[in-house]
C-alpha cells in the first residue's frame, strides 16, 4: 500500500543526535537548527548589551560613573574583537557544534558571575569572560545557514538566525530594564546565564555535527585582507557600528531625562520592534545599496536627537527610525564579507567579526569619554558624522567600480 506524499513522514536519525522530520518532501532541520541559532544570537546579542537599559543602576549599585559603567560594552567588544580572529588557528578541526555548545555555557558561567558581583573588577571581570563566547559565536554563525538549509533557502535563513539582534532589542534589551526596574539588575544577568544554559543543550540536541569547511591558517587571514572588498567592508562596519554604539550605549540616561525610568524600557522596545523590521527588508536588498540606506537612517536619526528627542513622541520617532537603520546591519555586512571572500568564509568571518566588535568596544569607550567631559547630549553627534564618512567611502567605492 503507498501512502501519500501529503501525509508522509520520515524521521530518521543525523549525526549528532538530531531527528530529521520530512513532510512533503520538505526537510525541516536546518530550519530547525536555525531557529535555534537565532535564539542563540539573541541570547549573546541580549548578554552584549544588557548594559545599555541597565547603566544607570549598575552604576549605582557598583559606584562608578555612567561613563565608566559603558565600558562594560567596550570590555566585551575588545575581548570579542581579540577572540574572534584567534579561534579558528585555536579551534583546528574540532566540531563546531560542540564549540557552540561549550561557548554558551562560558556565557552562562559569566552571566552567573555578572549578577552577584560585589564590586566593579568583577562585575569586568565576568564581562572578560562573555567577550570570548560573544566573539565565538559570532564567528561561527555567519555563514551558518548556508550549512543547513538548502543554497535557495541561505538568504531567508540567515535572516531568520540574524533576526535574533532585533528580537533582542524587542525583548532581551527591554526586558532587562524591566526586570532591573522591578526586582534589580543582577536578576538580568542571572536570566540570561539560564537562558544560554537551555541553548547550550538545545544546540547539541538540534544542530547537525559541523566539522570546519577546512582548517585556517594565519595566511587565510592575510589573503583575505589583501581583497580590496574585504577591507572596504571592514572600513565601513568600522564607521557604521562604532558611530552607533558611542551613542546607543549611552541612550538611557540620554532619554531619561525626557521620558523618565518608567519609559525606558517601552521606548528601547520600540526600537527593537522597529530593528526585526529593518533585518528583513535590508536583507532583501543588496548589500551596496542596504549599507547606503543603514548609514544615511543613522544620521539622520542621530543628528536630530538633540532637537527632536527632546519628547516622549519625538523620542519615540527617531528610535523608530534609528532602529529600522541600524537593525540590517549584520545581515548587510555578512552579505557584504561572503560576496567579497566566497572561497574563504570562516576567515573572512574572522575579520569581520573582530572589527565589528573592536567597534562596538571604541563606540562605547568614545561615547564614554564624550558623555564624561562634555555632557550626554553630545555624543549624537559621532554617529552622525561617522554614518556620514561611511556614505562617503560607499560612494567613492563606487566610483572607482565605475
Amino acid at each position: 500500500m503507498t501512502t501519500s506524499p501529503l501525509f508522509r513522514v520520515a524521521l530518521r536519525p543525523l549525526t549528532g543526535g538530531m531527528t530529521t522530520i520530512c513532510a512533503d518532501g520538505v526537510d525541516t532541520r536546518g530550519w530547525t537548527a536555525s531557529i535555534v541559532m537565532s535564539a542563540t544570537v539573541f541570547t549573546v546579542v541580549t548578554a552584549e548589551m544588557l548594559p545599555v537599559g541597565l547603566l544607570t543602576p549598575i552604576g549605582g549599585s557598583l559606584h562608578v560613573s555612567e561613563g565608566t559603567a559603558g565600558l562594560a560594552l567596550t570590555t566585551t567588544g575588545v575581548v570579542s574583537a581579540l577572540a574572534a580572529p584567534v579561534l579558528p588557528l585555536v579551534l583546528g578541526r574540532r566540531d563546531r557544534r560542540a564549540v557552540l555548545g561549550g561557548l554558551m555555557v562560558l556565557l552562562a558561567f559569566a552571566a552567573f558571575v555578572a549578577a552577584i558581583a560585589p564590586v566593579y573588577w568583577v562585575f569586568s571581570a565576568a564581562r572578560i569572560l562573555m567577550g570570548i563566547s560573544i566573539g565565538g559565536v559570532w564567528l561561527l554563525t555567519i555563514g551558518l545557514a548556508r550549512r543547513v538549509v538548502p543554497e535557495h533557502a541561505a538568504g531567508p535563513a540567515t535572516s531568520l538566525i540574524f533576526s535574533g539582534i532585533g528580537i533582542a532589542s524587542v525583548l532581551g534589551i527591554p526586558a532587562g530594564a524591566y526586570v532591573g526596574e522591578l526586582i534589580g539588575w543582577r536578576w538580568a544577568f542571572a536570566g540570561v546565564g539560564l537562558l544560554a544554559l537551555g541553548l547550550a543543550a538545545a544546540i547539541a540536541a538540534f544542530l547537525p555535527s559541523l566539522a570546519p569547511e577546512r582548517s585556517v591558517q594565519l595566511s587565510d587571514v592575510r589573503e583575505v585582507l589583501q581583497i580590496k572588498d574585504v577591507r572596504v567592508g571592514l572600513v565601513l562596519v568600522a564607521l557604521i557600528v562604532t558611530g552607533h554604539f558611542a551613542a546607543y550605549t549611552y541612550i538611557r540616561p540620554l532619554l531619561e531625562p525626557h521620558s523618565g525610568p518608567a519609559l525606558i524600557g517601552t521606548l528601547l522596545l520600540a526600537y527593537g520592534v522597529a530593528g526585526v523590521v529593518g533585518n528583513f527588508l535590508t536583507g532583501a536588498l543588496r548589500p551596496t545599496r542596504a549599507l547606503a540606506v543603514i548609514a544615511a537612517g543613522i544620521a539622520l536619526a542621530t543628528v536630530a536627537v538633540p532637537v527632536l528627542g527632546t519628547t516622549v513622541a519625538g523620542s519615540l520617532v527617531l528610535l523608530v527610525i534609528w532602529g529600522l537603520a541600524y537593525g540590517g546591519t549584520s545581515v548587510s555586512t555578512q552579505a557584504w564579507g561572503h560576496a567579497a571572500a566566497p572561497n574563504a568564509p570562516e576567515s573572512s568571518s574572522a575579520v569581520l567579526v573582530g572589527v565589528y566588535n573592536g567597534s562596538i568596544a571604541l563606540g562605547a569607550f568614545t561615547g564614554g569619554q564624550v558623555a564624561d567631559h562634555l555632557g550626554t547630549t553630545t555624543v549624537t553627534w559621532l554617529p552622525a558624522v561617522l554614518a556620514t564618512a561611511a556614505l562617503i567611502v560607499l560612494l567613492a567605492n563606487r566610483r572607482q567600480r565605475g
